[in-house]
């Protein structure tokens, strides 16, 4: 069957082919039908069924006879350890520290926190949790202590679980102090907390809160799988909001399980037994869906990797992986491809290992640029997919469906819509622009199974945020074209939530941090056109009055804030004090202006502006730190 016929199949008729689709879970209650429309526009789907992820991921393929397959590999490029978990012992592990969460009395609905590194006992937590029904929430472990403090209060966890590191080339990163950090800042107290001690660097624990994972677990019965409703959550994952106050974005049990495993036969080509590898983080959504859940639902063996693209030793490490390993399709960020392009421009490294077993590259989290795509496909001689989704919808709005059909590239574009969405490009007023024309992209109501049905106790948030812009569809918060084609182009942000290395951030977040410093009147963060990142923040900084220290030093300072309170994961390295800010009369910050100028782009001066000096100040105080580029 074709992708036309596919896509044409599911708007004729959508109950019909998500129930088709839901034939592929193993449920304890069938649902009598796959959308619920009662309290719209808050969807909801397969709400009548009655399920268990963990038991999809893992009792189920045990139960088949599949318990000696591998589940997980990880491969830590830092330690040189490797591990390879079979189906079975997860199983088992899984089972076991559930058991342990239940003894100390979470139960389902309880919220569950993972503050942990790229190591299977990660994929455990999270699967231990969906086996009690416990909601769990990931935070990657770069956050730093406040940001996992506002994460804390928001969800009230009552657990923690955590390492004591994380490592990074060159250095270990102390989770413990940041946990203890967030914990004594949160309102909120978790009942407990369990660390999982690395060698590296061994934690002390807080008595009678905190313990050893190994300990905690010792003579716990293995918990069975929990029912649970198809609309219960299964997780809480935050994303960054315009506010600088993160959006707890909620999954849900069965549409997720239906989505994912329809993707990964219909978008990824991948069948079950074969090795998958999402070179991501379980602290992103690209970790959940595509590390944990995805691949396990299916059945396939799922690469946990520790280490970097580069500098773990070198560019050649994704090759290792692939050819150790006998990995047949790699999803990871066109960041990565860039760092790896830098480093080894040739591709010599890539000549090293036998890659003949590797059949696909998808790429997502940020735009793929056009060059680096060449790069990829020239050096691996391979399909190279560019796909987009959002931390809201957990799997592909658009992408080239190679398990469908392999449909032309058009470099740049991520292709069609998948089954699901039906994408529309507006104005402002929200009417369909013509072909080619730029404006904002949102998707007709209802979304389709595995998008979130709202924010974590936000339901307002949640239609303000994605639903009253553009009645009857969901913004986007991207600005991009549809081609005469269909193939979707994403040319930009619409709001200030910036992309740096795949990782959406808050500016706002950011300016609120640069506003705490005792020196600093007001500031604006922007994002800049980075080569390898994507974009960089970059900060502008405005002065009290009669402040009359070095304005290196006050930079230095702020720089330290921001990676003291929002990690080092926000890559903020640079800033500028400057006079003034561009405003609107109204005093509105032309932040989109400025990035225009720093990326070197064509601006319209704004009708609005209240003094359009302000703009070649601006353009002056750029190019001193070389910007455009």
């Amino acid at each position: 069957m074709r992708y036309k016929d596919v896509y044409e199949g599911w708007k004729a008729d959508p109950e019909g082919f998500w129930m088709r689709a839901a034939e592929a879970v193993d449920w304890i209650e069938k649902p009598s039908r796959a959308l619920d429309d009662s309290k719209a526009p808050f969807y909801r789907w397969f709400t009548d069924a009655v399920c268990n992820t963990c038991w999809n991921a893992l009792d189920r393929h045990v139960a088949a006879g599949r318990a000696d397959q591998a589940a997980l590999i990880h491969d830590s490029a830092i330690t040189g350890a490797k591990t390879t978990i079979s189906y079975g012992e997860l199983l088992a592990r899984v089972a076991r520290l559930a058991g342990a969460l239940a003894a100390r009395g979470v139960v389902k609905g309880d919220r569950v926190i993972i503050y942990m590194p790229m190591v299977p006992e990660a994929v455990e937590a999270m699967l231990a949790c969906a086996r009690i029904g416990a909601i769990h929430s990931v935070v990657f472990g770069g956050f730093a202590a406040h940001e996992l403090a506002v994460r804390i209060d928001d969800c009230t966890p009552k657990a923690i679980i955590a390492a004591s590191c994380g490592l990074e080339p060159g250095r270990v990163v102390h989770y413990k102090p940041l946990l203890d950090a967030a914990i004594d800042q949160a309102r909120h107290k978790p009942e407990f907390c369990v660390v999982l001690q690395r060698e590296q660097a061994p934690a002390a624990l807080v008595e009678g809160r905190d313990f050893e994972w190994q300990a905690f677990q010792h003579g716990a019965e293995p918990a069975e799988c929990v029912p649970l409703r198809g609309d219960d959550p299964l997780y809480i994952l935050y994303t960054s909001g315009t506010t600088g106050q993160p959006k707890g974005v909620v999954r849900d049990n069965a549409g997720h399980m239906v989505a994912l495993i329809w993707t990964m036969q219909n978008l990824y080509g991948v069948a079950p037994g074969e090795v998958f590898w999402a070179a991501s983080d379980v602290g992103w959504v690209v970790g959940h869906s595509y590390i944990v859940y995805a691949p396990l639902l299916t059945g396939c063996t799922s690469i946990v990797f520790e280490g970097k693209p580069v500098g773990t030793p070198d560019a050649g490490t994704f090759w290792r992986v692939i050819a150790e390993h006998g990995v047949k399709v790699l999803f990871t960020a066109p960041t990565a491809f860039r760092a790896i392009k830098r480093e080894d421009p040739a591709g010599d490294l890539i000549r090293k290992y036998d890659l003949s077993g590797f059949r696909t590259l998808f790429l997502a989290g940020e735009r793929a640029d056009p060059p680096t795509i060449a790069w990829a496909e020239t050096h691996l001689g391979v399909p190279v997919i560019d796909h987009w989704w959002q931390t809201e919808t957990g799997w592909a709005i658009a992408g080239n469906p190679i398990g469908i059909e392999h449909l032309p590239v058009k470099p740049g574009s991520p292709t069609v819509a998948m089954p699901g969405y039906e994408i529309r490009v507006l104005d402002d007023a929200g009417q369909p622009v013509p072909a080619g024309t730029l404006g904002a992209i949102a998707i007709k109501l209802p979304l389709p199974p595995g998008m979130a049905p709202t924010l974590w106790q936000a339901d307002e948030r949640f239609a303000k945020s994605y639903l009253e812009t553009f009645p009857g569809y969901y913004e986007t918060g991207d600005a991009g074209v549809i081609d005469a084609d269909g193939y979707v182009s994403i040319m930009a942000r619409t709001d200030d939530v910036i992309n740096v290395a795949g990782h959406r951030l808050s500016t706002g977040a950011m300016e609120e941090v640069l506003a705490g410093h005792p020196d600093v009147a007001e500031c604006a963060v922007i994002g800049v056109a980075d080569q390898l990142k994507g974009q960089l923040p970059l900060g502008f900084v405005c002065l009290n009055a009669g402040c009359e220290r070095p304005h290196d030093e006050i930079v230095g300072e702020c720089v330290g804030r921001v990676r003291d309170r929002i990690g080092p994961v926000a890559a903020f390295k640079l800033a500028l004090v400057v006079e003034r800010l561009p405003k609107t009369r109204s005093g509105k910050i032309l932040r989109a202006t400025m990035v225009r100028i720093a990326d070197g782009e064509d601006y319209k001066m704004p009708a609005t502006i209240e003094d359009p000096a302000i703009l070649d100040e601006i353009a002056a105080a750029l190019a001193r730190l070389g910007y455009p580029a």
